[in-house]
């Protein structure tokens, strides 16, 4: 038997962090518990985006039916069932699907008293540093976030771009962080010529790669850009679960899955092995998010290539601890706790 709960987390952000579509000074998440006969407890979280179609309220309005399949299921092992039946009862809302998905993984690694990686066999050793974001601000105000970034021991940092004064800004962070890696992200919100055209500018400023950098239905478009651009691509926005993996297969170099797209970890695997098949480098990126929902996204890193996984880090106080993650490092091995290490401060 199995007993399930949720309740609606409202969380401020340390600062208002800003992309191309918005500015976000809030992070509303929704956490489910699911618990075992013996009382042991298994957390997730949804981080729902209304670019997606999700909402908190959407969140809290579809987990009753996603929870029933959980408790007529009864059993916290029969991942692969449970989320098959709620994909079946709850075609969309993937992020509240994935809080459910935690949930459960959770609570099966702990009940074998294992931490979620060792439950998949994953070498905890081999993990990509994940990059700290700098949201869209003012120019003033990103070069003291990226300063205080890289005076923090931050190695990669990515960019959030999309205005009319991208190339200053990245000037600007350049200045501020010698030597570190830079990524930046456009989110959709330039034309193909013009991001051929900083693809050029961004390269000579040391920069890794460029993510999203048009329209997510403009498949053409990032076509474009993958064959005449100066740095590698990697579509976020165009890639939601494995099914859109193809589709993208020769229109970029990078696959930016995230959990809450995707609609939770069982699919979020399959979606890396599909890349892995088209030829395609993955990295695993995030909301806003509780470590809740964090932790979970960390104990996939073995198999990737990047991360940015620090949605919890934009958050003033978290209720949630997770994978220590020191100046980005993923420290799977310094891991005390069975499960995926989420708990409560």
């Amino acid at each position: 038997m199995l007993a399930t709960e949720f309740e609606r987390v409202s969380m401020p952000l340390a600062e208002p962090f800003g992309i191309a579509r918005g500015v976000q000074t809030e992070a509303e998440n929704v956490v489910v518990r699911i618990e075992d006969e013996g009382g042991m407890t298994g957390v997730g979280a949804a981080a729902p985006s209304s670019h997606y179609g999700e909402t908190a309220d959407t969140v809290e309005a579809v987990l009753p039916d996603l929870l029933s399949v959980v408790e007529a299921v009864g059993d916290a092992h029969a991942i692969d069932r449970i989320e098959r039946e709620m994909a079946e009862t709850v075609r969309r809302n993937p992020a509240a699907r994935t809080a459910v998905s935690i949930a459960l993984h959770d609570l099966a690694a702990k009940r074998l008293g294992v931490p979620l990686y060792r439950l998949w066999g994953l070498d905890p050793s081999r993990t990509p540093t994940s990059s700290y974001t700098v949201g869209l601000d003012d120019l003033d105000t990103m070069r003291e976030k990226t300063a205080e970034a890289y005076e923090a021991g931050y190695d990669v940092l990515k960019v959030k771009l999309g205005t009319d004064r991208d190339r200053a800004i990245i000037e600007a962070v350049r200045d501020e962080a010698p030597g570190v890696t830079i990524r930046v992200d456009a989110n959709e919100a330039w034309t193909p010529r013009e991001a051929v055209e900083m693809t050029e500018f961004l390269a000579d400023h040391g920069v890794e790669f460029v993510e999203q950098p048009v329209p997510a239905e403009d498949y053409e478009g990032l076509k474009f850009v993958y064959d005449h651009g100066a740095l590698p691509i990697a579509a976020d926005e165009s890639c939601i679960t494995a099914d859109d993996i193809p589709r993208i297969a020769d229109r970029v170099d990078i696959a930016n899955l995230k959990l809450m797209k995707c609609g939770g970890l069982t699919e979020a695997k399959r979606a890396i092995h599909a890349a892995r098949a088209h030829g395609l480098e993955v990295m695993l990126g995030c909301m806003i998010e509780t470590n809740a929902a964090i932790a979970a996204g960390c104990h996939l890193a073995p198999l990737l290539d990047y991360a940015d996984l620090d949605g919890s880090l934009l958050l003033a106080d978290d209720p949630y601890e997770g994978v220590p993650m020191p100046n980005g490092e993923i420290d799977l091995e310094a891991l005390d706790r069975p499960g995926t290490g989420a708990q409560r401060r």
